[in-house]
């Protein structure tokens, strides 16, 4: 007789005696005993396993810190083995180890494992690059334009450029004329533009004068003022000359700021027709700080619109002197009050010549430019002082107007004064 027959036996027995419904209770209980014993062991032995695998990897990563390259494979590969969560970034790790003793065949094949056993791992893109530098480190040449991460494929330029300059041009000329992302096309451009060679200028100074690709010749137009070389220079002004695009005109005058070539926007600013294009080198004079060019250029103009952009640029550049001669001298009342106003803007120790002015001025424009000038540097005594001074209805209006939305101690207890006086 077999096993399940004398149970069956047994049950039988039992449900006649009227005891089958106790034994079975007593059997289920036991049974979700057993079975929460066995989840609390099993999610145990995962917590224990987690911890293992977590101070397995902080230690690889100390090793990878210290320059420990046997003692990071020893560990990261620890890690990789027990294929937890941190599998796949211990096999990237394992393999920038290995490259760093020169194991280069064991790298890649470490970064083949990573990319076939976890296709969706974040660690995909830094094992590509890994990939390549191992293979260039070992003298395999990878052209740029058989690569497809626009990552990677910068930096086979970079290290073709560094290996074979020569062969190098042929396929930056190929890829800034085909569909490669722009990234990769502005960093041919600024890989071409360190160049002294005769060719990479050659390329340079061929899209630079181009029209068919404008967000190239933007960036052709900023690498050529950062490099900043006379014959860059010289470059940027030909094509100021020759270009017709005011946008074009526009970044060659930020290139010349980046290149420090005062000369060239001080010849825009003094000669150039467009009105736009001109008030922009004034601008950039500014900020350039070129202050003495800048009052060379206010004292022979008369147009009030160029006056005014000179007047910015000089507030651009900080030239708090030049602005209180504007201020006290200038004959126009509206750019006097406009050099005021800035006055105001460049802080509290021009607030002893704005009261001066204040006084002396009989211009209402001059006068409110003053109480704006005192307000826009939180001047509350200053204000306070007007307020208490003057006569006219309208200017007193003005001051105590600006005093009421100051968040100012004195111009609070001013306020509340002038509110228990009523």
């Amino acid at each position: 007789m077999n096993t399940k027959t004398i149970l069956a036996a047994i049950f039988a027995v039992l449900l006649l005696s009227g005891n089958a419904t106790k034994l079975l209770a007593n059997w289920n209980a036991d049974a979700e005993a057993y079975a929460y014993v066995d989840a609390s062991a099993e999610q145990g032995e995962k917590g224990e396993r987690a911890e293992r695998e977590s101070d397995l990897y902080g230690d690889g990563t100390d090793a990878i810190d210290d320059g420990e390259w046997e003692d990071a494979i020893k560990y990261f590969s620890q890690v990789a083995e027990m294929k937890g969560k941190r599998a796949d970034g211990a096999l990237y790790w394992t393999a920038y180890a290995l490259a760093k003793l020169g194991r280069r065949g064991e790298a890649l094949q470490t970064v083949a494992t990573l990319k076939k056993a976890y296709p969706q791992s974040k660690w995909l893109d830094d094992a590509r690059a890994l990939d390549l530098e191992v293979r260039q480190a070992g003298g395999e040449r990878v052209a740029p334009e058989h690569v497809e991460d626009d990552e990677l494929k910068i930096m086979a330029i970079n290290s073709l450029m560094n290996t074979d300059p020569e062969r190098a041009y042929p396929l930056l000329d190929k890829i800034l004329r085909s569909n490669a992302s722009h990234k990769v096309k502005d960093q041919a451009l600024f890989i071409l533009s360190q160049s002294d060679s005769p060719r990479a200028q050659q390329l340079i100074s061929s899209i630079a004068r181009g029209t068919t690709n404008p967000e190239l010749q933007k960036s052709v137009v900023k690498y050529l003022g950062i490099q900043g070389t006379e014959h860059n220079r010289q470059l940027l002004a030909e094509l100021y000359s020759s270009s017709a695009s005011r946008e074009v005109k526009k970044e060659v005058l930020q290139a010349f700021m980046i290149a420090g070539d005062e000369a060239r926007v001080v010849n825009a600013a003094r000669s150039e027709k467009d009105a736009d294009l001109r008030e922009e080198a004034i601008r950039t004079l500014g900020v350039m700080n070129a202050r003495g060019e800048l009052a060379s250029l206010y004292a022979n103009e008369t147009a009030r619109n160029v006056r005014e952009a000179i007047i910015e640029a000089l507030f651009v550049a900080g030239d708090s002197q030049r602005m209180s001669e504007l201020a006290r001298g200038e004959k126009d009342v509206e750019l006097r009050a406009d050099a005021i106003r800035k006055l105001g803007l460049m802080g509290k120790h021009t607030a002893p010549l704005l009261l001066q002015l204040y006084s002396s001025d009989p211009s209402m424009s001059v006068k409110r430019a003053v109480i704006e000038g005192l307000f826009v540097q939180d001047n509350a005594k200053a204000l306070i002082d007007i307020v208490k001074k003057e006569t006219n209805r309208e200017l007193k209006h003005d001051a105590l107007e600006k005093l009421s939305v100051m968040n100012d101690k004195d111009a609070v207890d001013y306020m509340l004064q002038i509110l228990d006086q009523e």
